[in-house]
């Protein structure tokens, strides 16, 4: 009779139980939201679309001067700039982008991809598609991406105070608007232009240089006396005499 009369109460603890775990499971799910989850650890020696998903994100920590490739194979220079990115916010620093890093990641990643502190809308007021640069609409969404993951980084790096964009993608029609050079990297969805604010220009020039940014112009450089520039050009020309740079 005793068992008989515990089987009610046990089922509806193992119900309970099962409702908590599946409630657990979704929010571990909700957490590393729509954009992209990683289902295995990674280390040196890793490739594929994972790697690269990894590098878009943790391309704001090259070594000083230095730009992260993003080509899918997790080689010495992820390597580092995993660790520089675990060094950043307190995680275990092994270079292994393991579970501990990546719950760190989806906490700094909105549903879309964009790092939580900057927005498509805020790389783009141009246009709503992306479309009539000198890349295809795709392309140029895809490079502001990464410039906003390497203006997140640069962001934490600053003490997490905002940093205002006021220019990010252009259409040529929108390039030639504001009498935008005929080759601007803006046409190209990989650059974005800085306001002082909290940090002067010459401090948003000068921080840059440790994010993987080949383009950097700023006070000095003809234009850029009001507003420090930043994007991921093919090479390096850094400019902002007023700077030191």
């Amino acid at each position: 009779m005793l068992l008989r009369s515990f089987r009610p109460l046990l089922a509806t603890v193992l119900f309970a139980v099962s409702l908590f775990a599946g409630t657990v499971a979704m929010a571990g799910a909700a957490h590393a939201d729509g954009c992209f989850t990683w289902t295995r650890t990674l280390a040196q020696g890793a490739s594929g679309a994972d790697v690269t998903q990894l590098q878009i994100r943790v391309a704001g920590y090259p070594a000083s001067g230095a730009v992260l490739g993003i080509d899918g194979a997790y080689g010495p220079a992820t390597t580092a700039a995993v660790t520089r990115f675990q060094q950043a916010y307190g995680l275990p620093v092994n270079g292994v982008a393991d579970s501990v890093t990546f719950s760190k990641i989806y906490a700094l990643q909105d549903n879309d991809c964009t790092p939580v502190n900057f927005s498509f809308a805020e790389l783009n007021n141009c246009n709503t598609t992306w479309s009539g640069g000198a890349v295809s609409a795709a392309t140029a969404k895809a490079n502001a991406l990464r410039t906003m993951w390497k203006l997140q980084a640069m962001r934490h790096a600053l003490g997490d105070v905002p940093i205002t964009v006021t220019s990010g993608f252009r259409s040529r029609a929108c390039n030639d608007a504001v009498g935008g050079a005929a080759d601007s990297r803006h046409l190209y969805g990989d650059s974005a232009d800085l306001a002082a604010g909290p940090h002067s220009l010459c401090k948003l020039a000068q921080q840059a240089r440790n994010h993987g940014f080949n383009g950097i112009l700023g006070p000095g450089y003809p234009g850029h006396n009001d507003h420090t520039h930043v994007d991921h050009r093919p090479s390096r020309f850094w400019s902002a005499p007023s700077c030191g740079i």
